[in-house]
């Protein structure tokens, strides 16, 4: 059966068009794309989706569906918004002109939602590479989840801390000052106070598992792709020593210089310090030495949820 599958987040949209294999269940990734299209701009300050935000992201849907369209025989599509959307007063003067561009009605996750579907997609395929129990942790624009558990979600929690977020709130200046980082670090740990709470098995994991645009960046920089290259970037392992390097190097240099280190995608540029800030506090919060790359993700588990 072939579906497509569209994540509309706070600073991306995305779109996986794939089957599923009848014998054996795997996945069979048809297309894959990714737009930059920061739907959550200026949402935390204002509670409302930005005229722009609204445009930019309908035109990547309306491309998504000519693309959907080009395929025989998709049969279902599923399209799902999360952080920014959920934080909107006005979230249906985007919502009704994106069904209408996509022919889809689109659903909004809530954060628990969203975080079953990233671990059900980031846990597949990983015999033989990584062992159970998992912490899942997905750093999106506008919400970080964490879930914790060996075959099937045993515990989640959504936080509302995201790169996009954080660096709106806090990190003004260029590069961040000192103060601004100190500020935006002591936020991270407030949320994973909660995270220990609430998930107590969540320092305790046999393996970290990391999600989305900021750990795949801090992946593709370390290895200096010039171009994204996925086989390189899925299952790549982050040390805790080489976030820290990345850290260090993101947060001293000025957004000119920063755009420069290959492997940091031009709509990343800007936001990546505070993504940065919330990989290198999580690492040294709940004391994981290392962190496993996984390019399969919410969109992976939105597809095989229609399968």
């Amino acid at each position: 059966m072939r579906a497509a599958a569209i994540d509309i987040g706070t600073n991306s949209t995305r779109l996986l068009v794939g089957e599923v294999e009848s014998r054996d269940g795997q996945l069979v990734e048809l297309d894959r794309r990714m737009t930059i299209t920061r739907l959550g701009a200026g949402v935390d300050a204002t509670r409302e989706l930005s005229s722009g935000g609204i445009e930019r992201t309908l035109a990547a849907l309306r491309e998504y569906r000519g693309i959907i369209d080009t395929f025989d025989g998709v049969e279902r599509v599923r399209a799902t918004a999360t952080s920014a959307a959920r934080d909107a007063s006005n979230r249906n003067d985007f919502f009704d002109p994106a069904a209408d561009a996509l022919g889809v009605e689109l659903e909004l996750l809530t954060g628990e939602e969203e975080a079953a579907l990233s671990f059900l997609g980031a846990t597949t395929g990983l015999a033989g590479v990584a062992e159970p129990p998992y912490l899942v942790v997905d750093i999106g624009g506008g919400s970080t989840e964490f879930i914790v558990g060996n075959a099937v979600p045993e515990g989640l929690i959504s936080t509302d801390m995201g790169c996009v977020r954080l660096t709106e709130a806090w990190l003004h200046s260029d590069p961040p000052a000192a103060e601004e980082l100190s500020q935006a670090v002591h936020v991270v740990r407030e949320h994973l106070a909660d995270v220990r709470r609430e998930l107590p098995g969540s320092g305790e994991a046999k393996t970290l598992i990391g999600l989305a645009g900021t750990v795949s960046t801090f992946a593709a920089v370390e290895q200096g792709l010039a171009t994204y290259d996925r086989d390189k970037i899925h299952h790549f392992r982050i040390t805790k020593t080489v976030a820290e390097e990345l850290f260090r190097l993101f947060v001293t240099e000025p957004i000119e210089q920063r755009r420069h280190n290959p492997g940091l995608d031009e709509g990343r540029v800007d936001v990546i310090v505070g993504g940065a800030v919330i990989l290198v506090t999580i690492m040294r919060t709940l004391g994981y030495s290392e962190m496993l790359v996984s390019e399969t993700d919410i969109l992976d588990g939105l597809l095989r949820s229609l399968c």
